[in-house]
């Protein structure tokens, strides 16, 4: 392309008002690009802060039914459940995970009875449920991989029978899309839908959320084994390219921000739904620098998320979801 030399050429022309940034602006944010993480925990009447994240709250499942009729009002179409276990409920065996009755089938239930409109989504993987705080089984400190496929499969097909619309396993186990979509078919869920968390990398970003769901206190060493390398980009191409032939709707890059580029290579690449999670510490840091004065909370907040839309991204879990919802709709 050749560009008419200054002065045709005045780049400024397009800027000199809203009028005309609007008309010529490329990329859009709106609530229906967005999903809402929401925590869950035991209780009735209950909200909990979160220390490490300002502003987010742990939800007793009524409240979380509270919860998503406000965000189903703000525009915003699907919640993220995400469940802190009790303890006591926390075993080698992770059975916990899938129990018909635990806190996040529960609240997909009461969910889909007040707000049946809102898409449910719930997260696999086993660290909720685990004694030692991984996402999978730990033998002899390896954690396995095929046995906890099989325990993957168990818990997606409870959360499929408690009434999710999408499962997003978040475990990054090797095979675990291809054999949860074999189940899911074979159980009659055809039309559950599969976000592969595919690109997920062993971050440092993550703190917050640990503490949000109780693993931090139970985690026994990292998770390098299983998530990404951060210094590594051409090999999440290939995890998504997996996830997608094994039988994934949608693909995620997780963290968010951090890893923007890779947002852009897996939706220039492949051309699928493709999301980004912006996480606990990319929340507690925009959040915690707007609650200092140090920037202006709201501007950091949207301009955030449209980075996730510039890079390529059809929608963003954050954390900011009903604020974000409400500054767009002009409340």
């Amino acid at each position: 392309m050749t560009i008419a030399p200054y002065p045709a050429a005045r780049f400024r022309r397009n800027r000199q008002s809203a009028a005309l940034r609007g008309l010529v602006r490329e990329n859009s944010l709106s609530p229906a690009d967005l999903i809402w993480p929401v925590f869950v925990r035991d209780g009735e009447g209950v909200e909990e802060p979160v220390p490490s994240m300002p502003g987010v709250l742990r939800r007793s499942v009524d409240r979380v039914a509270e919860a998503a009729r406000e965000a189903h009002d703000l525009g915003i179409p699907a919640i993220c459940l995400f469940p802190y276990t009790d303890p006591a409920l926390k075993t080698e065996d992770c059975a916990e995970a899938w129990n018909p009755e635990n806190l996040s089938n529960r609240a997909t239930r009461a969910i889909k009875a007040a707000v049946p409109e809102m898409a449910v989504m719930t997260d696999v993987a086993l660290d909720p449920y685990n004694i030692n705080g991984h996402d999978g089984f730990v033998v002899e400190g390896e954690i396995i991989n095929d046995a906890t496929v099989e325990a993957l499969v168990r818990q997606a097909l409870s959360q499929a029978e408690a009434g999710a619309d999408i499962i997003g396993p978040s475990d990054m186990m090797d095979g675990r899309i291809g054999a949860i979509r074999a189940a899911l078919e074979a159980a009659g869920h055809q039309n559950v839908a599969l976000l592969s968390y595919a690109a997920k990398y062993a971050s440092a970003f993550y703190g917050p959320f640990r503490d949000a769901v109780g693993a931090s206190g139970a985690l026994k060493g990292d998770k390098a084994t299983y998530q990404m390398d951060p210094a590594n980009s051409d090999e999440a191409l290939r995890l998504v390219e997996r996830d997608l032939s094994e039988g994934a709707d949608m693909v995620m890059v997780k963290p968010g921000m951090p890893y923007l580029d890779i947002c852009r290579r897996v939706k220039d690449r492949f051309g699928a739904p493709t999301f980004a999670y912006q996480v606990s510490g990319e929340y507690a840091m925009l959040r915690g620098a707007a609650l200092n004065g140090w920037v202006d909370g709201d501007r950091v907040m949207l301009e955030s998320l449209m980075a996730f839309k510039r890079a390529g991204c059809d929608g963003v879990l954050t954390y900011f979801a009903p604020a974000a919802a409400r500054l767009l709709n002009g409340q």
